[in-house]
């Protein structure tokens, strides 16, 4: 049948939209490169593995596989609210912290708004903003890589719906201290919801002036955290919302209904409850973190301290950030060029097991030297 109506199958905001473009898989280099070993330092996922407890969380619901999940994950929920002293009904579960953001957009969006946030922070956010065809105002970062909130503040007009915050940022590493949040809070309108993506908040607990956002008494806040870093469960998909309760009573109007899945409940709750785990984890990553300074600081890099568990390389131009990732990979070491995050001269390592950081090493005296 002809189109006679003149309009296109699909949406212009779809069509250009750029998709997400996840990292590389061990079984890709492997089937790619054939290298002898592998290092996956691209993904910032918890390299040490998640809590032993977690496996047995999950054999024991795999019994009931056949039935649907529980909606509103009530034992997680219950578990979240208490720790973080809060109420059930304050708090929102689904598949991610991305799917949360994608229920942000959906839910609080009308024609012509817009959002506002940095030029090099989560793809993910960029891509949400853009399937709803939102007008995405990106502020570029200071020139030390962090979140310019003044100017944030500043590009806020009479459409502005949304300020985007991800704090510890990613990929950057960096954050905006206590005194900049709560200058910025109090500048944002009542009317515009301020989103904190926390999924590295697990990361900052010896960081002084790190702003604990739920201390704060703001009905224009969500904060958003994650079981896929710190506690080792990306490959579940399991993240979570903390805001007013009217923010998460309109956001579960537009939540998928069966999100996460009653394995992923299962697992996160097991992980929450396993704080030396969690210590453990933690522990790794900032023996990790002091390691790779001190070798780069020896080879003369450039790089960004970090207070979430990735370490960000600075490199004079893009093509020798380009050069530099295509040969450490090919060598077995999978590295995240943020080109797409809005840095193309740099690249995120994730600071990973011991292992792994010397493959690394290795590797990159390897390459520098040819």
């Amino acid at each position: 049948m002809n189109n006679t109506s003149g309009r296109s199958l699909i949406p212009k905001n779809i069509e250009h939209l750029k998709p997400y473009v996840a990292g590389k898989t061990i079984a890709e280099v492997a089937d790619i490169y054939k290298p002898e070993k592998i290092a996956k330092l691209a993904s910032n996922e918890n390299r040490l593995g998640c809590s032993p407890k977690v496996k047995g969380a999950i054999d024991e619901v795999f019994k009931e596989i056949q039935d649907y999940p529980d909606p509103v994950a009530r034992k997680l929920r219950a578990a979240i609210a208490e720790r973080n002293n809060v109420e059930d009904e304050n708090v929102i579960i689904a598949a991610g912290s991305e799917s949360i953001i994608s229920m942000l957009c959906k839910t609080f969006f009308l024609n012509k708004e817009n959002a506002i946030t940095a030029s090099a922070t989560f793809v993910g956010f960029f891509v949400q903003i853009g399937v709803r065809g939102v007008h995405l105002k990106k502020i570029p970062v200071t020139d030390d890589y962090r979140y310019d909130i003044k100017a944030i503040v500043n590009a806020i007009d009479d459409q502005t719906k949304m300020v985007y915050i991800a704090n510890p940022n990613n990929p950057t590493g960096t954050y905006i201290t206590k005194d900049e949040f709560e200058w910025m809070m109090k500048e944002v309108p009542e009317d515009i919801l301020v989103v904190m993506d926390e999924a590295y908040h697990e990361y900052t607990g010896n960081v002084e002036d790190y702003p604990q956002v739920l201390d704060y008494d703001y009905d224009n806040i969500i904060t958003l955290r994650t079981f896929s870093k710190a506690y080792g469960l990306a490959g579940l998909r399991v993240g979570y919302g903390i805001a007013h309760k009217k923010v998460i009573r309109n956001m579960m109007k537009t939540k998928l209904t069966f999100e996460p899945t009653a394995l992923g409940q299962a697992a996160a709750l097991a992980a929450y409850n396993d704080q030396d785990h969690l210590r453990k984890s933690i522990e790794v990553v900032e023996k990790a973190k002091e390691r790779l300074y001190e070798f780069f600081d020896e080879q003369d890099v450039d790089y960004v301290k970090s207070v979430s568990n990735s370490v960000m390389m600075v490199f004079p131009t893009e093509e020798e950030a380009i050069n530099f990732n295509q040969k450490m990979l090919e060598k077995g070491v999978i590295l995240r060029r943020i080109n797409a995050f809005g840095l193309p001269n740099c690249i995120r390592i994730t600071v990973g097991m011991p292992e792994e950081m010397q493959h690394f090493e290795d590797t990159f005296l390897e390459v520098t030297k040819n």
